[in-house]
């Protein structure tokens, strides 16, 4: 199934894309929002049991919000491709690096993406996102699918000088506002055989500059939330961003980064697409 969310920001409400590629609206059927306090396996359960032909067809092409309201964290994977952390002159990690963005940099797939005041390095990354389905914690990579509502896609949106030249973590070139677009829908477990075989790419203002697999992932889907549970307690709605290939501005010769009045727009395989503009921030 392909569950999303629509409507104004602040007031989405969700739905899903029937076999003809319509959007139906869910929020009658299920009570309410697919928020990370209703997302649930018992919910998912629910929703695949309905008639998609009875439920109220949406009109138009409204605004998509993330897939999940109120999600929790977004926790990041930094140089999980092999082939980027050669790009990035950066030795392949021992461990999954973990860095978390500020869930205020959270937006919906096609919103507007903002520069930061000074920036001088923003940067795009197209990831495939973890969507955690039920609380997991202490998880063992055998049990680690159970644990995984679905798959989305999320710009990884990154400022590098305030990433790696001001010091400290890498949190902060990550978590301005509009830097976490995710959607535009979730894409149910069931409907993706294998993560790690999927194509992912990324245009800038109709330039393609990123072009990859998830099968060049060093720690793949089942490890990284075993591995990130023994850390954190992962709970329903929560995002695990997986990392990007290569492709990204600052590994460009000369290095290439976002300004106002460009466009990106990307997608992964079986997940659909984003579109976002670049703005200034106000």
């Amino acid at each position: 199934m392909k569950l999303l969310r629509y409507g104004p920001a602040g007031k989405e409400r969700p739905a899903l894309i029937d076999g003809e590629g319509r959007l139906r609206d869910l929020s009658k059927a299920i009570g309410g929002d697919l928020t990370s306090a209703t997302l649930s396996p018992a919910l998912i359960a629910k929703i695949r049991k309905l008639d998609p032909r009875k439920l109220p067809a949406v009109k138009g092409k409204p605004r998509l919000g993330t897939p999940v309201g109120a999600i929790g964290k977004v926790v990041c994977i930094g140089l999980n491709y092999a082939d980027h952390a050669k790009e990035s002159g950066m030795p392949i990690p021992a461990e999954p690096i973990i860095f978390l963005k500020a869930n205020t940099a959270i937006t919906g797939p096609n919103d507007p993406v903002s520069i930061p005041r000074n920036s001088v390095k923003t940067d795009w990354e197209c990831e495939l996102a973890v969507v955690i389905g039920k609380k997991a914690k202490y998880v063992e990579e055998k049990d680690s699918f159970a644990h995984v509502a679905g798959y989305t896609i999320c710009n990884d949106v990154s400022e590098r000088d305030f990433q790696l030249a001001r010091g400290g973590t890498w949190t902060k070139g990550k978590s301005h506002d509009s830097f976490a677009p995710i959607g535009p829908w979730l894409v149910t477990a069931d409907e993706i055989k294998d993560p790690q075989d999927l194509s992912m790419w990324l245009e800038v203002s109709g330039v393609r500059r990123q072009n990859g697999s998830t099968r060049t992932m060093i720690f793949g889907v089942r490890k990284l939330v075993s591995y990130v549970s023994q850390f954190m307690t992962l709970m329903p709605g929560d995002i695990i961003s997986t990392g990007t290939p290569p492709g990204v501005g600052s590994g460009i010769k000369p290095p290439v980064f976002l300004k106002p009045g460009d466009t990106m727009r990307l997608g992964i395989q079986g997940l659909g697409e984003q579109n976002q503009k670049v703005v200034a921030a106000k």
